[in-house]
């Protein structure tokens, strides 16, 4: 029979377990969107999360752990180890039947998404370049967005969402083009756009290329 005190303390350790987890993804989320993949080492990480280098590798792993998690955490917005699609949110937008009704929903999402994904994206796209861990990494992103955007194609089309002679194959490409953090990246952050402008952006470039409509207001 299990004592109560041990169940208890058993909790304790895996809460603290995953509160020094959190901290370590964190701080190497940090240091690779400030300084980028390559610069960044196991000890700055260490040293920003206050642990030990072997904590880190013990309690999450090396670089590309390390950014994939960072990055899938961003996606999703916690730590939680249920998927995007099966979130709530997802969730209501994949029961949605009116056409303009999802594509606003998922502009509202994506654009509270991209703040947060768009610089480890970033660093994750450039350290691609020079690093063929980063680069299948970066090729693992890829594939999971156009996935999503796949999924998200799919069912514009069985609501009948899709302009005229506009296939779900056509649908995906334009909304994997949508969704690269390179717009928010030239928009955003070097043309000093609001996220609010950007979304709208978003929004009215979307309904025209998939909707065929250029503004319904």
């Amino acid at each position: 029979m299990t004592s109560g005190k041990r169940v208890y303390r058993s909790d304790l350790r895996a809460e603290q377990a995953r509160g020094t987890r959190r901290q370590i993804v964190a701080a190497a989320g940090e240091l690779f969107t400030e300084r980028g993949y390559a610069a960044t080492t196991i000890d700055a990480i260490a040293e920003r999360a206050g642990v030990s280098r072997k904590t880190v590798f013990t309690a999450v792993g090396g670089k590309p752990v390390l950014i994939k998690l960072a990055y899938d955490w961003a996606v999703v917005g916690d730590d939680e180890e249920i998927p995007l699609v099966e979130r709530e949110r997802i969730q209501r937008m994949r029961a949605q039947t009116d056409p303009l009704k999802v594509i606003e929903a998922y502009s509202r999402h994506y654009a509270e998404v991209v703040v947060r994904v768009a610089p480890l994206y970033l660093a994750l796209r450039n350290a691609a370049d020079a690093d063929d861990e980063a680069r299948e990494l970066f090729a693992e992103v890829q594939a999971e967005r156009m996935r999503g955007m796949g999924m998200f194609a799919e069912q514009l089309g069985r609501i009948g969402g899709l302009r005229a002679g506009l296939s779900v194959r056509r649908a995906t490409d334009l909304l994997f083009f949508h969704i690269d953090p390179a717009h928010y990246e030239l928009l955003v952050l070097t043309r000093g756009w609001s996220i609010g402008a950007f979304r709208e952006w978003f929004l009215t470039s979307v309904k025209l290329h998939l909707l065929g409509v250029a503004d319904t207001r």
